[in-house]
């Protein structure tokens, strides 16, 4: 009589799973995380200093402006430019062909890789702080753990709307829409400077656009004299569940 021997295979825990995963993203973003950290200050140098030369004699309340608005650019481009970008060539590397084949639940694969850029994008805002305060001498009136949850906010709506954008899309498109998106939120949003400045229709297009709440809520956090708006907060919000939704969906494919 022959004995049987039965082989049980334990299924590694999600949370150690998620920690693999974690481990795999952070090896291939090693190499990017200095670089886009040095584009992040060269960005802001950039602008606080390039602005700077463009509005000679600059008064306290425009350089204030201008300093309160360079970290909600700086999140921004992280997530709406960098994101995507980074998504394509692991969709043309076959990068992402691998990971979505891995044994892992796709909201794992999605979670892993907001959580990276997040670590990625939050450094931006104490560089624009930074740079903006000893720049132009400012004093500004931080509410800490206001900044702290708002840029939060933030970077996690960028970078959902990025991810969705770069899974979604064909690749061609995503390059575009990425480049298009840095002449958008440089120039033609009301980040930098004041909304007014805008043509009313325009100014109504971006209280539905991320870009100005966004804008708003940062500067709420780092002077006096804003308003936290929680309707603000409520647009980047249905932004964010949307781009979390979009890029479930398209990891949810097949192919």
């Amino acid at each position: 009589m022959s004995n049987a021997t039965a082989v049980i295979v334990e299924r590694p825990r999600d949370g150690a799973v998620f920690v693999a995963l974690l481990r795999l993203y952070l090896a291939k973003a090693g190499v990017q995380i200095p670089l886009i950290v040095s584009v992040q200050v060269l960005l802001a140098v950039g602008m606080i200093v390039g602005f700077g030369f463009l509005i000679p004699d600059i008064a306290t309340d425009e350089a204030t402006f201008l300093t309160t608005g360079v970290p909600t650019t700086l999140l921004l481009m992280v997530g709406l430019v960098f994101v995507p970008q980074e998504i394509v060539k692991r969709r043309t590397d076959g990068t992402m062909t691998y990971l979505r084949s891995l044994p892992v639940p796709r909201w794992m694969l999605l979670m892993g890789d907001l959580l990276v850029w997040l670590v990625v994008a939050l450094p931006g805002v104490a560089i624009a702080i930074a740079v903006g305060s000893l720049y132009f001498d400012l004093s500004l009136s931080i509410s800490w753990g206001l900044l702290i949850g708002v840029s939060f906010v933030i970077a996690l709506m960028a970078t959902a709307v990025g991810y969705a954008m770069a899974v979604s899309l064909p690749a061609s498109q995503v390059v575009l829409a990425a480049q298009v998106l840095v002449f958008v939120i440089l120039l033609f949003s009301p980040i930098a400077f004041p909304a007014d400045r805008l043509p009313g229709w325009f100014q109504s297009v971006h209280d539905w656009l991320p870009f100005r709440p966004a804008a708003d809520l940062m500067r709420a956090s780092l002077t006096e004299g804003s308003d936290f708006q929680v309707n603000q907060l409520l647009v980047l919000a249905v932004w964010a569940v949307v781009g979390l939704a979009l890029s479930l969906a398209a990891l949810a494919r097949k192919k």
